[in-house]
């Protein structure tokens, strides 16, 4: 098994949090020595190659980042998506965030069942949301909320106003049972025809 890949993708998957050294160790059941052998084989190969990302240790905790000679192309993607409308992955991501608040990233990828790392960095870089702490959970991960332009932008005057799950749901059955009623008497006339 390439414990260096390994290392890679928990580097990933942990994005803006990053791994203290002990959550390698524990994670990859290494001594530390081969924790830091891992951490230069991999900080090498980034080095060594033509790569968009690095590793970097900022305070106690190892992260990849973008490097810094590609900002101008990163600085464009953040206007192209500020100009965007919100796609229906980043509106279930801000739905999930607004009735869960305050919810940390690891909370809101379980719920969704999928990474959403980039949306909640798109979502934070419209002011929809914002970091409102830290939760007392191991690692003290980022907690998110949703923002007074989220209000703005759904004309809510408080989060209180946001719809019951419940009226939602039922609301998606009751929409699902009118498509099929259509679909029933489009399919018999055209039977009868």
């Amino acid at each position: 098994m390439n414990k260096v890949a390994i290392l890679e993708g928990l580097l990933f998957l942990s994005g803006s949090e990053g791994l203290n050294m002990e959550d390698i160790i524990a994670i990859l059941e290494v001594t530390e020595l081969e924790a830091k052998a891992l951490l230069e084989n991999l900080a090498h190969d980034y080095e060594q190659q033509e790569r968009g990302i690095q590793l970097v240790l900022l305070g106690n905790r190892l992260k990849l980042t973008t490097k810094e000679e590609h900002k101008a192309y990163y600085e464009k993607l953040v206007e192209v998506e500020q100009n965007t409308e919100l796609s229906q992955a980043a509106l279930e991501t801000l739905a999930i965030i607004a009735y869960n608040e305050p919810i940390t990233r690891v909370k809101v990828d379980e719920i969704r069942g999928v990474g959403c790392s980039h949306l909640i960095r798109k979502l934070v870089s419209m002011n929809l949301i914002c970091e409102c702490g830290r939760a007392d959970s191991p690692g003290r991960p980022l907690c998110y909320r949703t923002t007074k332009a989220f209000l703005d932008h759904f004309g809510l005057a408080s989060i209180e106003e946001l719809p019951a799950l419940e009226d939602i749901v039922v609301g998606e059955l009751i929409e699902t049972d009118l498509f099929e009623s259509k679909y029933q008497e489009q399919s018999t006339k055209t039977e009868e025809v």
